[in-house]
């Protein structure tokens, strides 16, 4: 991997890392980035569902979308992608603060415009989301393909930045008659709502019944 300033750990270098395994163990437990880029001057943020394969992440969305139709340029870009695992309520309002998992990622994407790869990507993120899921639906028709773009994202450069673990209070404020602790935090799935129209014969498939036991 490319290492420049960009992805330089400067602040608490200590919980941060550039290995790929670190940087792909958070893209695989995520799915929500937000994708940052700039147009005339002007600084904008997005957020989007994504899919990996490789050193590689697949974004997608209307063909009239705006940020895709700037990102197919080759402009620079940054995705970030943040899990938060936790509130951590110290004794002193100053150490507040949070257990996470983040990467921040900056490259350049291309548009698919092949057949063949575009549903090998969707694919690629419909998987990401839920395994199991694209091959039991219709797969997308050539108008849809049509209206639908798909960015191919090269991770040219990356890193990763973890918090773990209790407040870290001074000394000082160890004897202060405040509780501190951590408030776990887990985006967890509920029993799923089956549509009202719903064929009754049709049953819950086993990759959703495994799906909440995952997550």
């Amino acid at each position: 991997m490319n290492r420049t300033n960009r992805t330089e750990l400067r602040r608490l270098p200590n919980r941060g890392s550039h290995e790929w395994t670190a940087i792909y163990d958070i893209l695989d437990a995520g799915f929500l980035a937000h994708v940052g880029f700039q147009v005339n001057d002007q600084p904008v943020v997005i957020p989007t569902l994504y899919g990996r394969a490789g050193e590689k992440l697949y974004l997608h969305g209307s063909a009239a979308s705006r940020m895709l139709g700037e990102l197919e340029k080759g402009m620079p870009a940054c995705v970030t992608v943040t899990l938060v695992d936790g509130l951590v309520l110290a004794r002193s309002a100053f150490h507040h603060s949070m257990n996470y998992r983040s990467v921040v990622a900056f490259g350049t994407a291309r548009k698919l415009a092949d057949e063949g790869p575009k549903s090998s990507a969707l694919r690629i993120i419909s998987e990401h989301l839920i395994r199991g899921r694209w091959d039991d639906v219709r797969t997308p028709t050539d108008k849809e393909l049509k209206a639908t773009s798909v960015l191919e994202f090269q991770i040219e450069e990356a890193s990763a930045k973890v918090r773990q673990g209790p407040p870290l209070d001074g000394e000082e404020d160890l004897g202060l008659p405040v509780w501190a602790g951590v408030v776990p935090l887990r985006l967890q799935p509920g029993t799923p709502v089956p549509d009202s129209r719903l064929a009754p014969e049709i049953a819950l498939p086993s990759y959703l019944k495994s799906f909440a036991d995952k997550h």
